[in-house]
């Protein structure tokens, strides 16, 4: 049986195959003959995979699974409706998904079955499930096993720096000191992509906010307000985000004078050519960046917003994570692949061809030397998730983050981002 199958062939193969059998049999019975005796048949189960640029190594991996036992069969999917599966009460037997607000309101509701008692889910670092359980949580379930996590932060040029005789800045003022000098040399410091919202959301607007405020805390307390967010509240975007929104504003000075017309594409054909020192990127753009320069000398650091080194933290996201609905009919079966596909070797693998960040206990480290600047970071547990995550997609913040980094003034647009918060919120009492 092949590996990957889209919905409409298997429905076209099983037919097929009914149809096949029935001649058979009826072929069988013409002559006299005693039908053979079947052998039991496979289970087959469904795996979503929700990232289009890894099909290609999960089909692989799917084959490898097949060629190692012959009692489940997985057929791959990445283009159903998620959504209307699970309304249907047809989901998939296994996903794969980036673990975000599009899976948290399946984890909310109990859709997703609890993988607590797996050996998987007890390898798992520790420090990881804080970041799982605030993105979503159904109380007393491991709902989802995270696969992947992406580590986000400033990626440098080293011969830039060493050229110019610097040193990866740990404080803000060392920052702005490196920033000068490099102006002053007729570099810019930073390669904005401002065109594009979502690289200012990920990048300059998430760093800055992490790097100052306690996003967990702040995100719980901010729950807490509800419908009466307001100034005045314990917890604020016009209280909390102003300091940051305003060190972001002033960092989006030192950057190139086109970056309101610069997408993501054009910051990474920049940067390769030499045209910037610093890029406020994920790991996923060092592949792009390789394309043009493979020999480019970088390097990774947290984005310095205070002058205490201690608050250095990295920007994370639990990139991909496993998990098995409730209405699965092949649980034991979706099990037997999510074990196979947390082996350490396959596991492993996924994360060094992506520039992840491993989830085991038993984790190497990165395996890009450009992604060595976080390791220390990521292992010490500094990091956060981007509150631009934890905003829910129908609240603009990208869209408001890259006024501001195109010199709006923030405080009106804090108090516009406390009322869309108070606003949802009203929707769901």
């Amino acid at each position: 049986m092949l590996a990957v199958q889209s919905s409409g062939q298997r429905r076209v193969s099983r037919r097929s195959f009914l149809l096949a059998a029935g001649a058979l049999g009826a072929g069988f019975a013409l002559d006299g003959c005693a039908p053979a005796q079947s052998s039991t048949a496979a289970t087959e189960i469904t795996f979503y995979v929700s990232k289009p640029e890894v099909i290609g190594y999960f089909d692989r991996v799917i084959e490898q699974f097949h060629k190692s036992q012959d009692a489940v069969r997985v057929v791959r999917d990445s283009t159903s409706s998620m959504s209307a599966d699970f309304v249907r009460n047809q989901p998939p037997d296994l996903g794969c998904w980036n673990y975000n607000f599009a899976v948290a309101e399946f984890v909310k509701h109990g859709a997703l079955s609890d993988l607590s008692d797996m050996a998987e889910a007890k390898s798992i670092n520790p420090k990881l499930w804080p970041l799982v359980d605030q993105t979503a949580q159904y109380p007393g379930r491991t709902s989802a096993i995270p696969y992947s996590v992406m580590a986000a932060s400033v990626i440098y040029n080293k011969d830039v720096f060493a050229k110019h005789g610097l040193s990866v800045p740990t404080t803000r003022s060392q920052l702005v000191k490196i920033c000068q000098t490099l102006q002053d040399a007729n570099i810019a410091p930073f390669y904005n992509t401002i065109k594009d919202t979502w690289t200012v959301g990920q990048g300059m607007f998430d760093y800055s906010v992490g790097g100052m405020v306690d996003v967990p805390r702040f995100f719980s307390a901010l729950g807490s307000e509800g419908t009466s967010l307001n100034a005045g509240s314990a917890a604020s975007f016009q209280k909390d985000f102003k300091a940051p929104m305003d060190r972001m504003l002033q960092l989006a000075a030192f950057a190139n004078k086109d970056a309101a017309s610069r997408g993501y594409a054009d910051g990474n054909l920049a940067f390769a050519q030499g045209k910037a020192a610093m890029y406020m990127q994920g790991p996923w753009a060092l592949n792009e960046i390789a394309k043009t320069a493979p020999a480019l000398k970088l390097g990774t650091f947290p984005l310095p917003v205070t002058d205490d080194p201690a608050d250095l933290k990295v920007r994370v996201n639990v990139d991909l994570a496993l998990w098995i609905p409730e209405a699965s009919r092949k649980k034991d079966a979706a099990r037997q692949f999510l074990s196979f596909l947390m082996r350490p070797d396959i596991n492993d693998k996924y994360n060094a061809d992506n520039n992840g960040f491993g989830v085991r206990k038993d984790a190497p480290p990165a395996s890009n030397p450009a992604l060595a600047g976080m390791q220390k970071y990521y292992d010490d547990g500094a990091f956060y998730l981007g509150a631009s995550q934890l905003i829910p997609a129908s609240i603009p913040v990208s869209n408001y983050a890259q006024s501001i980094a195109l010199g709006s003034a923030p405080d009106a647009l804090l108090k516009t981002l406390d009322a869309d918060w108070a606003r949802l919120a009203l929707r769901n009492v």
